[in-house]
């Protein structure tokens, strides 16, 4: 179903100066940023430091995105010219860093303080192949920020390691904490929520299910997210498990609560990451997970402690790792329950947004100010 995403905010009605202006993809939309965003506009932040929201990006066709480019740009330049007192970005890599470093110098020219909020995945890969000019304005981009914000500490390292006098802080992906339903756990199910790509691992998992699924004979695995599904199909047909696997097409919030609460193991076996929000959304519904130590998931995650991980790739590993899980309804329980306590302590919506306010307190741009 085709995502409604937010008009950027014309010239015309921007009449005040707002104490922070956001910029970053549609709220609403798909994905990990989209939902990031909807769930500081829904637990208070925007309300609470005086946030206008001006989406630079929306899901679609060519014609959708450059339309919201556009329109960005120009809510972007009318916020700007009533000169609010700080502009903060969510970016990832490739156009959506090439946006929002040339809107955030726009900002900087203006005589705004800058945050530039790094979401990308693949944001090493991106500087990696970069050309020398691109790596040349990436150092710039980050150095010229008064603050970035790095998911991780893994993150933090590395931005460091290409910005030496970048000023990082660590704050991670929010999530909220969901009532814990009644509904029962279907026996033997696993969950996968992502994008359906080779760097999601979901190819890997595939190839694990079949080597479990001799030993269990009610494992199946359900599919939420868009993308490589007919490549996934073909390839449980030819090892037989075509009947094991359940997509689901693009799920919602609400649609991806009852998914949780259904699921006996959550499983997203990752290339790269920054911090999904999918893994911390099920860590909060109280659910084992089987993960990769890739981008900030180290540090979100203790192998054995608050879930498992394995090494990208390894299938063995994997098939595993989900055959101790799938067994054993007491280490699920205790995984479970155990990553339920890291969000709770860690990454709670109001924990998240007490760091981010604090950012804005240093920078002389929060409420009370």
């Amino acid at each position: 179903m085709k995502q409604t995403s937010h008009p950027a905010v014309p010239a015309a009605v921007v009449d005040t100066a707002p104490r922070v202006l956001m910029l970053g993809t549609a709220p609403g939309g798909r994905g990990g940023v989209a939902t990031v965003v909807s769930l500081l506009r829904q637990d208070g932040l925007f309300e609470r430091e005086g946030v206008r929201y001006v989406p630079t990006h929306t899901e679609g066709s060519r014609i959708d995105k450059a339309r919201a480019a556009l329109g960005g740009l120009v809510g972007t330049l009318a916020c700007l010219w009533r000169r609010p007192r700080l502009v903060h970005a969510h970016a990832a890599s490739n156009a959506s860093f090439v946006r929002k470093s040339l809107l955030l110098a726009l900002a900087r020219a203006r005589g705004c303080k800058t945050v530039f909020h790094l979401h990308g995945a693949c944001f090493d890969s991106f500087n990696e192949h970069a050309s020398a000019p691109m790596r040349r304005w990436i150092r710039h981009t980050l150095e010229a920020s008064s603050v970035v914000i790095a998911l991780s500490e893994r993150w933090a390292g590395f931005l460091r390691g290409i910005a030496p006098r970048a000023r990082i802080v660590v704050i991670p992906n929010s999530v909220p904490l969901p009532a814990l339903g009644i509904e029962e756990e279907q026996p033997g199910r696993i969950l996968f929520l992502g994008q359906i790509e080779q760097r999601k691992g979901i190819h890997e998992l595939v190839e694990a299910l079949a080597r479990i699924a001799p030993r269990f004979p009610q494992a199946v695995l359900a599919i939420g997210g868009q993308g490589e599904l007919e490549q996934v199909r073909r390839r449980a047909a030819e090892l037989g498990i075509a009947d094991r696997i359940e997509p689901l097409g693009w799920v919602d919030a609400r649609r991806k609560a009852q998914e949780l609460a259904r699921a006996s193991v959550f499983c997203l076996p990752s290339h790269a990451e920054g911090l999904p929000m999918a893994m911390l959304e099920a860590m909060a519904a109280a659910k084992p997970i089987v993960v990769t130590p890739v981008g900030g998931i180290p540090d979100a995650v203790r192998d054995g402690d608050n879930g498992l991980m394995v090494a990208p790739g390894d299938v063995e590993a994997l098939a595993a790792a989900l055959a101790r899980l799938l067994g054993d309804a007491q280490e699920r329980r205790r995984l479970g329950a155990r990553a339920r306590a890291t969000i709770e302590q860690e990454y709670e919506s109001g924990v998240v947004i007490g760091r981010i306010s604090a950012v804005y307190r240093q920078l002389g741009t929060a409420g009370g100010q």
